[in-house]
């Protein structure tokens, strides 16, 4: 996750946008969430065991995405926070690089179970 973030602020900075911070505490908070819910299998993908099947694992996720963009766009939050409002595009490119986390982990399970990583000698 620490490589999806330092990607997106090398991203943001390069384009000289002021709220650079906010997208990579963005990046960092969804990456854990979508990393959460990836990893509730060692070697069974997340689309087998289904997004649903564990609804207050689903509902402390959705909750913590309303959260986090409170914390942006909500005036009082993000003065308490020191954020700063996303525009959409870039607020769609956080949640893209976020979600490359979760492509890894069901890349890395994939190659688990046909067997070409982590095999005993």
């Amino acid at each position: 996750m620490g490589g999806v973030s330092i990607a997106a602020q090398a991203w943001a900075i390069s384009r000289g946008v002021v709220y650079w911070q906010t997208v990579v505490f963005t990046v960092l908070t969804v990456s854990q969430l979508f990393h959460s819910l990836a990893v509730r299998s060692e070697s069974v993908s997340l689309f087998r065991i289904g997004l649903f099947s564990n609804l207050p694992m689903l509902g402390a996720v959705v909750v913590t995405v309303l959260l986090q963009l409170a914390v942006i766009y909500l005036p009082v939050m993000s003065g308490i926070f020191h954020t700063q409002p996303l525009p959409l595009y870039d607020l769609m490119v956080c949640l893209l690089l976020s979600s490359l986390v979760l492509v890894v982990v069901e890349l890395e399970k994939w190659l688990l179970r046909r067997g070409l990583i982590y095999r005993q000698s």
